[in-house]
């Protein structure tokens, strides 16, 4: 886009008439645009480190890439447009290896060059997805080699050399071996029909159903390319509260366009489906819409409602033959199951894993439910629903569970099925929109609270038995391995709402490669390839981003307080909600908040809750004198006068991490100021504003709860500075 300026006409010599004519001088400026964020962690603008730039440019003279396919057009062109931004040159893109230094990428099976440096022993352990990156010497020649067994493998590869040079590390004797610790890699989506998202925060959804097949947007494209930049390998495209009109031939055809875009990307499309779509339309059975179907029953055992999954699982892979599989929420929140016949979880799961089973398809059952006659307290009962069923799952189903008990909260105690459930494959379940956690309005960092989540030891079978382990199936030795996150794109120009939520989008996707990765590496990563390679900005930023999680369970729900915001929209403090008849559905059901204490008392002497986890958690969560106070009042009903470690009162402490949190916000807030040099215009303008939101709900969530909670202590709130 240029812009035409005149910038040579001198009125007043043209009105005097001095000269006949008047001369114009056109200048032709190009527009410098803001930076929008839509490029996300891909932008690669030149790098201004000269000792690095040059290291780079003798490294790379050209580019070599054997093979013909449409993963391979992708990698030819990220390679060859990335280093070119990068570097601030014009690479040649060659199918032979010149006298210079050159970047070669290959498979055996398709690379002479490759194939002459007889890898095959290493490249065995890599599987389909990893890729190896070495430095080499090619007939005397230094090169830089991307291998790996399949095309895809060659993508990841080439994402992963990106980022080294985004972030300006040295190349000198690389070699690195990388293939991913979890199978299915996915993002949830929780679209609807109308474009709405649940629990969605950046807009409305990227999926332009009216438009497809026809339209294919081109943000479909940038979408896959995103998600394969950090290794996610799979989507589920729509709500997991599914209408079951995504089953019916006008919609798999709209499916089939989006498959093909994602698989050139390595990503495999998903759906989650509505257990009783078998059933006629205008049944109200359930209280929805009914089915797609011509039946009278749901009944997983009733021999024309399972032909009518596999004549459906039949026709959706004849459209789509690498369709993955089905997410299914069932029995929960309303959606009909199997339990409305009798029977059970696995009865249900087993009918879709034996339809899908001829095909590589898969079963994501999800594990939240919380059916009240099953126990009287909520955080038990996906437990005890699906623990006495380990065993009886086919070989193609996962048990979904979210990280928590309950329900996505800023900190919940691990779910204690990770662990118990050996004979059957788990798949964790991340939430990376902030349902709970101040949606798209609030800076938090979320690679902390899913780290605590994977490094939380189980005792599952004995000591090291991390929850890592149980996903990436190294504790149980799962067949299959997976993990999810709720995603938190959306139509908004910068995909995520909040520029910084665009952090947690990538850290799922690099700790679902990895989990091994810390929460600071994957924050750096971020900051240099998004924001800045300034070393000091890359440090300010950083330390806002590591302890903002904890801020926002500091000023929302410290000490292990849990779901005492608004109902419906989950945004703001609400914690004397107890209006519905739905008794575990409430706040003052979580909190207990009396005249003696506060806190669910879940210890051996309430619920019980605490005999779901393995020694010594079991023990150490039921003694309120050795449970860790993070989880204080999640496990028990604490005195007001009770003495912390701190050496302040329960009521003391609670006032204390309120204004902790705040004040950590007020901090961020003023980090971000000295930025204002340093950062784009419209991005600093962007976060500046949202921290202010952010500011100002810190203090709501503070003095709502804290003046609904002094009516029961009865004391006065300290001043914290």
């Amino acid at each position: 886009m240029v812009s035409f300026i005149v910038i040579g006409v001198n009125m007043k010599l043209l009105l005097q008439g001095v000269f006949s004519a008047f001369l114009i001088v056109v200048s032709v400026c190009p527009t410098i645009s803001a930076d929008d964020g839509y490029e996300l962690w891909l932008s690669y603008k030149k790098l201004d480190d000269a000792a690095i730039l040059e290291e780079y440019q003798q490294a790379f003279s050209s580019i070599v890439i054997e093979g013909d396919s449409e993963t391979l057009g992708i990698v030819r062109q990220e390679v060859k447009e990335g280093l070119d931004g990068l570097l601030g040159v014009d690479l040649p893109v060659d199918s032979m290896l010149s006298k210079k230094a050159a970047l070669v990428i290959g498979t055996p099976s398709q690379s002479q060059i490759i194939q002459q440096l007889n890898l095959s022993n290493e490249l065995a352990s890599l599987g389909r997805e990893g890729f190896l990156i070495r430095s080499v010497k090619i007939k005397g020649i230094p090169a830089i080699i991307i291998t790996a067994n399949k095309d895809i493998g060659l993508l990841y590869g080439s994402f992963h050399l990106l980022r080294l040079v985004q972030i300006g590390q040295s190349l000198t004797d690389i070699n690195i071996h990388s293939r991913p610790r979890i199978q299915y890699r996915l993002l949830n989506h929780w679209d609807n029909l109308d474009r709405s998202v649940e629990r969605g925060y950046a807009g409305r959804s990227l999926w332009k159903w009216d438009e497809l097949p026809e339209t294919i947007d081109p943000r479909y494209r940038d979408y896959a390319r995103a998600n394969a930049s950090i290794g996610i390998n799979g989507a589920v495209v729509n709500n997991v509260n599914a209408n079951p009109i995504f089953l019916t031939a006008e919609y798999i055809t709209k499916l089939k366009a989006l498959a093909d875009v994602f698989r050139p990307y390595g990503i495999r499309l998903f759906v989650s489906i509505r257990f009783s779509s078998p059933l006629k339309p205008a049944s109200n059975r359930f209280g929805r819409s009914g089915g797609i179907g011509s039946l009278e029953t749901a009944d997983p055992l009733d021999p024309d409602f399972r032909n009518f999954w596999k004549e459906k699982v039949k026709e959706v892979y004849q459209s789509i033959p690498d369709f993955g599989g089905f997410l299914v929420k069932a029995n929960s929140e309303g959606m009909p199951g199997p339990q409305d016949y009798k029977r059970s979880h696995a009865d249900g799961a087993n009918m879709l894993a034996e339809a899908l089973a001829p095909y590589g398809g898969i079963v994501m059952w999800r594990a939240f439910v919380y059916d009240a006659d099953v126990d009287p307290d909520r955080a038990k009962r996906a437990y005890m629903e699906f623990v006495p069923l380990d065993g009886q799952f086919f070989a193609n189903v996962f048990v979904q569970s979210k990280n928590g008990p309950i329900d996505f909260q800023p900190r919940e105690p691990i779910q204690p099925l990770f662990g118990a459930m050996p004979k059957t494959p788990l798949m964790l379940e991340l939430q990376i929109t902030q349902e709970y956690l101040g949606h798209s309005k609030h800076l938090v960092f979320l690679a902390p609270l899913w780290k605590e989540c994977l490094d939380f030891d189980t005792y599952a079978k004995g000591q090291g038995s991390y929850v890592w382990r149980v996903i990436d199936g190294s504790l149980h030795d799962y067949s299959m391995t997976g993990i999810a996150g709720v995603a938190n794109t959306g139509s908004d120009r910068n995909w995520c709402g909040h520029l910084f939520a665009q952090a947690n989008w990538y850290a799922f996707g690099r700790l679902a490669w990895d989990h091994n990765l810390s929460s600071e590496a994957i924050a750096e990563e971020w900051i240099r390839m998004t924001l800045s390679r300034n070393d000091d900005v890359v440090k300010t930023i950083k330390s806002m981003m590591i302890g903002s999680r904890e801020a926002c369970v500091n000023y929302m729900t410290p000490l292990g307080l849990h779901h005492i915001m608004q109902a419906g929209f989950h945004y703001g403090p609400q914690p004397d909600y107890a209006k519905s008849s739905r008794l575990d559905w409430t706040s003052v059901y979580y909190h207990r908040a009396d005249s003696t204490g506060l806190g669910f008392d879940r210890s051996s002497s309430g619920s019980n809750a605490t005999r779901q986890y393995f020694s010594p958690w079991q023990k150490r969560f039921d003694s309120i004198e050795t449970c860790p106070e993070e989880y204080l009042l999640w496990f028990h009903h604490v005195r007001w006068d009770h003495k912390m470690q701190s050496g302040r009162t329960l009521w003391q402490e609670l006032c204390y991490r309120y204004n902790t949190g705040i004040n950590y916000v007020k901090e961020m807030r003023r980090k971000w100021a000295m930025l204002e040099k340093d950062i784009d215009p419209e991005i600093f303008s962007h976060v500046r504003e949202k921290l202010t939101t952010q500011d100002k709900d810190a203090g709501i969530w503070r003095d709502t709860c804290l003046g609904y909670f002094q009516k029961f202590s009865k004391m006065p709130i300290p001043e914290y500075n």
